[in-house]
């Protein structure tokens, strides 16, 4: 599959070579946000002719490099994030050219950014067994366990250290140093205007590319190796202040380059007591030591030492005030007395004020760390941290000893509502120590193994804590989901390569791999053989730790033959079915009596989920949109589903017969015998004893051969309560159709051993049979869904009331009850019955007695708080013929917000506030479907009571509560998000005035990250995506924005943003124009408009269209995601985002755009005084060329050259030729020569029209001889006349 990583080459830095150990030294200054450290890498090379090294690094300088001692300055190393812009000025239509740059770093697994090549010096020999080198491996070995009882992390050592030690090992060494810490830590509360706690921690590093953005290493998942972690920081928030900080770069928009920050700056917000607190580090690994460093005043050094192999990616520490909880301290007496020596230290780790809600929250960890102990083996680390942070994404990151959390899971002891969801959270947090960070997947592809693994641990847990009822509930409901789910999805084992895709695709991997695990284990215990699937994780574990499962890593062929090994039962259809293969089965049944044989005849037939074409949705467009690109198809189909299946006859005399039948082809015909001789009575036995009890007369079921069996359900049973409560009964032919019934129901798969949806044939009665009896709470949910699926009746309006008002049913199935209640209210033959019963049961349960004012609030009963909020729920979309809801269910509502009193409630009412104010929102701004006839603008009915002032008092107490959340706020600011969600669901129905400054409020910065990520969700529904204004600011937002946890939602609007766009609003009217014949052309026209539409409604492609409609000549747009690309927050994989959609969106145009200056005209000015002239430039700029000049004329022509005088006759002597040089100051007697005219050597140049050469401007050119030469008429040489005067030689004649 795309994205699959190499298992061989992702355990090396470069060919040929491995990791064993490595060490890391950081030296982090908190404030301007920057570290420097050095890392210590002991290689294993494979052979002897490894010659370079290659290792993950971003965002470092490299200060210097060794190897074994030896300098190596002959290394590669590139910063990526300094390639994340382009040098000149680009836009949107040049995404591919910026992506071109950084897609080495997009890969996955990327390529390694620093590459060592190892100097000559550096030999690689076979390794000596008595060398200093081989003892030191040796020493490493037995000094991993030195607890005789810790024979886990001894042999996981071994896993590490043993393989490939034929060669002496290498010992890199890198020096680094990060001035800009743009990715890898976050940083909070060290900014001005920040008020929070001051903190660091590390990201999650789930994704390759991740931890080596604070040091160099192997940044791959199978990469593990022991580590020794020193990590020096200051001592207290003061000192991390106050020690001198050099001009630094603020990665997240603080300080600029060359900008000082003074520390009294930041310590004016600070008093002294915030000052004095203590700075904690809670890393990776068991503290060794912590000591204080000399060297550095205000500074020091905490070491930590993981002896068990680890990749980078499970490294992880936090740094800040964190306050101690010992969480080990909830642990039961009988519990600690049974674990002993196993019983593993808890710590927990929180910012100050946050200790009690710590506490509530980990209420449950030393139970669950317990119970996974004594069920799957001992713990694989020495103790576990838990560190709670601010702005986490994730909610929790899973690194080795420690799980970084969100604040966002911590909730007081007086919130109830989130108590389930963080409680899986935190418990799968913990069981992902061992199946996720001891344990790891071999390959992308056996992601599920682990996933499911870890969630069916939790799961298991989370059934001894809340109860079987609980348990089956949530498992039915996801099956439910699977099967709606899992149509034209790839399978659960080609899943696992995708989880970096999209966020869906590792929550339906959540959601399915856990299951069919759950269907595993029940049909190994239905056999009995083995002790279920518990067993065989257990042994998982074990093998891990004694070295059979090579590096930790498990593959699903591995689990595959662990399960048949242990299991005693041949799976490979199982596998082939439910991890190779994708789908869900669905089961039509019929059946029927056989009297003549005294069997019941079952006929099932079998139909699986084919891909249908559904329409897109704008929250998984971008998810259609990126399966669509990768390629992403659909798994193999099962022809049909095999397996054991057991089906349940409960008879007549209330016993269940379970019959074990083989499921093979598409249809399987079965016979089954029947067992007993009663009849099925039992309704008509209860009839006589409620027209006894009415009579006055004491009913004696002694001497009667009628089987009574008292159920749930049997509520509301006397005459009187079924007046009161407007109750129906069967009739008279439904009760004799009851009474020839040989058994009370059928139920299929009653064991839960498949994921399907079963469809029964089976009459009503038989249901309610199954409902009252049955005490599965999976067999009592499938009724009440059969229920909910009917048409409108008083007979099953009354079973769904009866089912809500009978405290002994589970809450879930009392909710689903009510929800199902909403059905039958509705007006006309039935006279509003199901909303009568809403009121009726919830004036029961909450009110004063014949009064609608609640009671003060007692949420003691969880139970019926949920029953309390659902309710309202239900009665909120209660809706008459015109699609409004009526004025008693808004009255209702409004009674219920307005007279709620929590002042003697132990707990908060936050959630049940925010429950009736969106209910009671929804109610208001009702309307009819789209067609049907309605009062013009929601004119109010003056025969509905006076609705102006209801109106303004349903407004009045919306708002009231908002306001009180702005003083008072409640947990998580859930008032103020609910009344924004109000807003926006009474403005889109035209009930108020759209005034969207009124959110826009919420999302300006330094408000909570939920209450802003909502504020901007309800602007975009209410169609101000639209706006340009609002669309920047959102972009700028999402790209300044340093919380992590703001930034992930906001991507995720974005693309809602997008779908909302690509796939436009559905509009089923058409226009036509009759004119000539030009009615068939429009005809055309419209068909065409209606194909398109339909396309950008069911195809990625024909929306993708759509969008560039949409969006491509948006300049603002496009400026805006440009300046987003820009942004020097950012993550590689928060830029790949946002390069994917200028993809998406605009078509790429391979150009650089290049600017010149224009010239300029300059001004002179004389310096008085001086002599001198000053230019200068204006700002005047010249966009044309200069006006052509006059030239200057030709110089005038150079005095003429005199014409030489002839020569004298030479006269000859013995002593030869003398020449005499003329002499100015001559004879007298010889008069100087007259002047002669002198011509000009060469003609001057001739100056050339205008029509010659244009309107160039002539050069001047300056005569040369060789210029000349080339002047000179052709076949004509130029005369060059030289005058010599021959004498005697000087000094030859006077000397003799």
């Amino acid at each position: 599959m795309s994205g699959a990583i190499d298992p061989q080459n992702a355990l090396l830095p470069s060919a040929g070579s491995s990791v064993s150990h490595q060490k890391v030294e950081l030296d982090i200054d908190l404030l301007p946000r920057r570290l420097k450290g050095r890392t210590e890498i002991v290689i294993n090379p494979h052979s002897k002719e490894l010659r370079s090294v290659r290792l993950n690094c971003r965002q470092c300088e490299i200060k210097r490099i060794t190897a074994n001692g030896r300098a190596c300055p002959n290394f590669v190393y590139e910063e990526p994030y300094s390639k994340t812009t382009l040098p000149w000025e680009a836009g949107v239509h040049q995404h591919h050219m910026l992506r071109k740059k950084i897609e080495a770093q997009l890969k996955t697994p990327p390529e390694e950014e620093l590459v060592i090549n190892l100097p000559k010096s550096v030999r690689i020999d076979d390794l000596d067994p008595f060398s200093i080198e081989a003892s030191a491996i040796a020493g490493a070995r037995s000094s991993v366990g030195l607890k005789d009882d810790n024979v886990g992390e001894l042999q996981s050592a071994r896993t590490a250290i043993e393989p490939d030690r034929r060669y002496t090992p290498v010992t890199v060494v890198i020096e680094f140093a990060t001035s800009q810490i743009r990715d890898g830590m976050q940083f909070v509360g060290w900014e001005d205007d920040d008020l929070r706690y001051p903190h660091a921690y590390t990201k999650s590093f789930s994704a390759p590319g991740g931890a080596c953005c604070l040091f160099p290493c192997v940044d791959n998942s199978t990469a593990r190796c022991t580590w020794e972690i020193c990590i020096k920081s200051p001592k207290t928030v003061g000192d991390a202040v106050s020690l001198p900080q050099p001009s630094a770069v603020n990665g997240l928009g603080g300080l600029t380059n060359g900008v000082h920050k003074e520390p009294e700056l930041f310590q004016s917000s600070m008093n002294a007591e915030d000052s004095a607190l203590e700075l904690a580090v809670i890393c990776t690994g068991d503290l060794t030591d912590e000591v204080d460093d000399h060297a550095a005043l205000g500074k020091k050094t905490s070491i930590f030492s993981c002896g068990i192999p680890l990749s980078a990616q499970q490294i992880g520490f936090a740094i800040g005030p964190f306050e101690h909880v010992n969480l080990a301290e909830f642990r039961e007496g009988v519990e600690d007395d049974k674990l002993g020596q196993n019983a593993v230290p808890l710590h927990g780790f929180c910012l100050p004020g946050r200790v009690e809600e710590v506490r509530n929250t980990c209420l449950l960890m030393a139970k669950a760390i317990d119970f996974f102990t004594l069920e799957y083996g001992s713990y694989p680390f020495s103790n576990y941290k838990l560190c709670f942070v601010d702005d986490a994404f994730p909610e929790s990151v899973h690194t080795g000893f420690l799980t970084i959390c969100s604040n966002n899971l911590l909730f007081p002891a007086d919130v109830i509502e989130p108590l389930e969801r963080v409680s899986r959270q935190m418990v799968h947090a913990l069981a992902s120590q061992w199946m996720g960070v001891s344990v790891i997947p071999k390959e992308p592809n056996d992601t599920w193994v682990v996933v499911g693994i870890a969630y069916f641990m939790t799961d298991a847990f989370l059934r001894k804590l809340f109860g079987k009822n609980d348990y089956g509930y949530r498992q039915k409901q996801a099956a439910d989901l699977v099967v709606d789910l899992d149509v034209g999805r790839p399978s659960i084992y080609d899943t696992g390569p995708l989880v970096g895709l999209d966020p869906f695709e590792a929550e339906f991997l959540e959601l399915k791999a856990p299951l069919v695990l759950s269907i595993l284990d029940r049909r190994f215990t239905k056999t009995g053989s083995t002790s279920g699937l518990s067993r065989i994780i257990s042994r998982v574990f074990l093998n891990a730790k004694v070295g059979d499962l090579a590096n930790g890593a498990i593959s699903t062929s591995y689990f595959a033959r662990m399960c048949e090994k242990l299991g005693h039962a041949k799976l490979e259809s199982f596998f082939a079915q439910w991890v190779y293969g994708a789908g869900c089965p669905r089961f039509q049944v019929t059946q029927k009596f056989n009297k003549k044989k005294n069997v019941v005849d079952l006929l099932i037939t079998q139909k699986q989920s084919e891909q249908s074409e559904r329409d897109l949705e704008k929250e998984t467009f971008m998810r259609d949109v990126k399966e669509e690109e990768h390629s992403v198809y659909a798994g193999p189909l099962q022809p049909v589903f095999t397996g054991p299946m057991t089906i349940c006859i409960h008879e007549a005399d209330g016993s269940p017969y379970e019959h074990l039948i083989e499921i093979k082809e598409a249809q399987t015909r079965v016979e089954i015998l029947y067992n007993t001789k009663y009849k099925r009575l039992k309704r008509s036995k209860r009839q006589k004893e409620r027209i006894a009890t009415a009579g006055g007369v004491e009913y004696n079921p002694d001497g009667n051969d009628d089987v009574l069996l008292y159920c749930l359900g049997d509520v509301l049973q006397s005459e009187e309560e079924m007046q009161q409560w407007q109750l129906a009964e069967w009739p008279k032919e439904t009760e004799e159709e009851m009474n020839q019934e040989a058994y009370e129901w059928i139920r299929v798969d009653s064991n839960f051993e498949w994921i399907c949806r079963t469809t029964m044939s089976m009459p009503g009665y038989m249901f309610l049979s199954q409902l009252q009896q049955d005490k599965d709470v999976v067999a009592q949910l499938e009724s009440v869904q059969f229920m909910a699926n009917q048409k409108e009746h008083p007979l099953i309006s009354t079973i769904l009331l009866r089912t809500l008002m009978d405290t002994r049913y589970f809450h879930g199935i009392r909710t689903t009850a009510a929800a199902a209640l909403v059905k039958h209210a509705k007006e006309g033959d039935m006279g509003w019955l199901g909303l009568f019963h809403l009121e009726k049961a919830f004036q029961h349960f909450f009110c004063y007695d014949a009064s609608p004012i609640p009671q003060p609030n007692d949420f003691s009963d969880r139970a019926a708080y949920v029953i309390k909020c659902a309710i309202p729920q239900t009665v909120a979309k209660v809706r008459d013929g015109r699609g409004r809801s009526p004025i008693r269910a808004r009255m209702f509502l409004l009674d219920k917000l307005k007279f709620n009193d929590n002042s003697d409630n132990e707990f908060s009412d936050s959630h049940y506030l925010s429950t009736l104010m969106e209910a009671l929102a929804e109610a208001m701004a009702s309307k009819p479907p789209p067609g049907q006839e309605m009062d013009a603008d929601f004119s109010f009915d003056e025969n509905d009571g006076d609705d102006i002032r209801f109106h303004n008092a349903c407004l009045e107490e919306l708002d009231r509560y908002r306001r009180t959340d702005e003083w008072l706020p409640s947990y998580h600011n859930i008032l103020s998000r609910t009344a924004l969600n109000c807003t926006r669901i009474l403005s889109s129905a035209g009930v108020i005035d759209n005034n969207p400054s009124h959110l826009i409020q919420y999302s300006r910065d330094g408000t909570a990250d939920g209450l802003r990520i909502n504020a901007f969700s309800n602007l975009f529904q209410m169609g101000l995506a639209k706006n340009d204004a609002v669309l920047r600011w959102f972009l700028f937002a999402l790209a300044t924005d340093p919380s992590p946890y703001f930034r992930e939602h906001a991507f995720r609007l974005l693309g809602q943003i997008l779908g909302s766009y690509a796939i436009g609003q559905r509009s089923d009217s058409s226009t036509t124009h009759e004119h000539d014949g030009l009615i068939i052309e429009q005809e055309e026209a419209s068909t065409e408009t209606r194909k398109a539409d339909l396309a950008r409604r069911t195809t990625v492609h024909g929306a993708l269209a759509a969008l560039k409609d949409e969006l491509q000549a948006n300049e603002a747009l496009k400026r805006a995601l440009w300046t987003a690309i820009a942004s020097p927050v950012l993550s590689f994989a928060e830029l790949r985002q946002l390069l994917d959609i200028c993809r998406l969106l605009y078509g790429p145009e391979t150009k650089m755009i290049v600017k010149l200056r224009y010239p300029r005209y300059w001004r002179c000015r004389r310096v008085v005084g001086k002599a001198k002239l000053h230019f200068s430039t204006t700002d005047r700029v010249r966009t044309r060329p200069m006006p052509k000049r006059a030239l200057l004329p030709p110089p005038p022509p150079p005095p003429p050259i005199p014409t030489p005088h002839p020569l004298p006759s030479p006269s000859t002597s013995s002593a030869g030729t003398k020449i005499k040089k003329e002499d100015s100051g001559g004879s007298e007697s010889m008069p100087p020569p007259p002047p002669m005219a002198r011509k000009p050597l060469f003609k001057p140049l001739r100056r050339p029209s205008e029509g010659e050469h244009g309107s160039a401007k002539p050069s001047p050119v300056r005569e040369t001889p060789a210029a000349a030469t080339a002047a000179a008429p052709e076949g004509e040489k130029p005369k060059l006349k030289i005058k010599l005067k021959i004498g005697p030689k000087p000094g030859l004649g006077e000397g003799k």
